[in-house]
């Protein structure tokens, strides 16, 4: 099983420290996520909202650097962290934007982009870029297709149902494919994953009731596409315990990432030197090093 670092909500100026300080503890990937704006006023209800207004369980205030830009940077600073995007809006951009930005970041990485991608939930992000907001699964649907088209280097095009490009060259180009992962778990994103994707990203921290409930629904999507025993990569978050035995459990399942963060449980005070914030959040995940990854990998 390979682990995931999130540094969703992390401080920014913390997030190229951390992903060195991942690197060298022994994580096999940074899980970076993905918004362009927080609305001042806004409608749209989160999907996975628990509450009664639909409000997305962090602050109005919450940074929101972008993807591509960060796993460039990390990538200049490490040598083996993968690096994975949970989820990445890929609907909100146009296609060619898509392609460009994601595809270079993988040749700056050296091929270590997994594009984690989804539909999203916030209309207001869709109104500013222009994207159609009602029709971005049927639109993804299709992106997924033209990206590997347009990431195969040379002379390429694509004609599908929303996107047609002509004849192009889109340089530089991965040298190898990028594995793209489908994040979600409502029918029409488990759907979209056993029928495009090369693997599934979970929505959130389950318990593990809940995460043995999803992990069933996905295999039968699977099945229903015939991919029942193709390689397929399945990343997992659980809000339980760290406990190495739970994490054999799930990896016997088909379980081969694991996102995590020992990091968010501390109470680090606002105010709190950088430095000295970054060594308490680095020891929590050399914790979690020593006692869970260790054991695992």
């Amino acid at each position: 099983m390979r682990f995931h670092q999130s540094v969703t909500f992390l401080p920014f100026e913390q997030v190229l420290p951390m992903a060195v300080a991942c690197e060298e503890l022994g994580y096999s990937g940074l899980y970076v996520s993905d918004h362009l704006f927080n609305p001042r006023q806004l409608r749209s209800r989160y999907t996975y909202s628990t509450s009664a207004d639909g409000a997305p369980p962090y602050p109005e205030t919450t940074s929101w650097p972008d993807s591509m830009c960060v796993i460039s940077a990390a990538a200049a600073l490490t040598r083996t962290l993968t690096f994975t995007t949970g989820v990445y809006i890929a609907p909100l951009r146009d296609l060619v934007t898509v392609a460009k930005t994601v595809g270079t970041a993988a040749v700056i990485s050296d091929n270590r982009v997994r594009l984690g991608i989804g539909v999203g939930w916030c209309k207001e992000e869709f109104d500013q870029t222009g994207q159609r907001f009602e029709d971005r699964g049927r639109r993804l649907d299709d992106m997924i297709p033209a990206l590997r088209a347009l990431w195969s280097g040379g002379w390429v095009e694509y004609h599908g149902t929303h996107y047609d490009v002509p004849a192009c060259q889109m340089n530089p180009s991965p040298s190898e494919p990028v594995p793209i992962y489908c994040g979600g778990h409502s029918e029409a994103a488990l759907r979209r994953t056993a029928d495009l994707c090369d693997g599934w990203i979970a929505a959130g921290a389950y318990s593990e009731e809940d995460a043995w409930a999803h992990l069933a629904t996905l295999r039968r999507h699977l099945d229903r596409a015939g991919r029942a025993h193709d390689p397929f990569a399945i990343y997992l978050s659980l809000g339980e315990r760290p406990d190495v035995d739970t994490y054999r459990r799930f990896e016997d399942a088909g379980v081969t990432d694991l996102i995590c963060a020992p990091w968010m449980g501390l109470s680090v005070p606002d105010g709190t030197p950088t430095d000295e914030a970054l060594a308490q959040r680095r020891a929590a995940c050399e914790w979690f090093a020593e006692r869970i990854v260790a054991k695992m990998t």
